[in-house]
């Protein structure tokens, strides 16, 4: 599914506005909790019907969050794949993937809404399809990074006992 997050991001703020909920322009909530109920993106994309069922629910609060991919996530990436094991080839692939993405430095990338019921977030959680091809190939990266072979279970950051 291709999304135009830049022009959904602006119809949500309109029509939170118009349902008369309160928005707290916040973070993202996505780490900030074990405890979430995650909306089901795939087979309800339509965010006025997360945004109804918070509504039936008694909920008057809706936290908004997106983001706006940056050179910085590229440049991230970048610097990650410099400590990468990989081979030359590998390497070449992963960095034309990063220069591919480029392009879409300024644009909305993600887009979330949550809010609390009964001590548990509920989240709806969008994002454009290019980001989850960055955020799997930070995955790749990240998994081409050599262990920390320096660690030792049984020292204590190098002090010793002289008994």
């Amino acid at each position: 599914m291709s999304l135009n997050l830049d022009e959904l991001r602006i119809e949500v703020v309109k029509h939170l506005e118009s349902q008369e909920f309160v928005v707290f322009h916040g973070y993202s909530r996505l780490a900030d909790t074990d405890s979430f109920v995650a909306w089901d993106v795939d087979r309800k994309p339509d965010y006025r019907e997360f945004l109804e069922t918070a509504r039936n629910a008694g909920v008057k609060l809706i936290v908004y969050h997106w983001r706006e991919f940056s050179k910085a996530h590229v440049d991230e990436a970048a610097e990650r794949l410099e400590g990468c094991d990989i081979s030359v080839e590998e390497r070449r692939s992963l960095e034309k993937r990063l220069r591919e993405l480029r392009p879409y430095e300024g644009f909305t990338c993600a887009l979330e809404l949550s809010f609390e019921f009964e001590a548990r977030v509920y989240l709806f959680n969008l994002r454009a399809d290019w980001y989850e091809e960055y955020l799997d190939l930070l995955e790749e990266i990240d998994s081409s990074m050599p262990d920390d072979e320096d660690e030792d279970d049984d020292s204590i950051g190098g002090y010793y006992s002289r008994n």
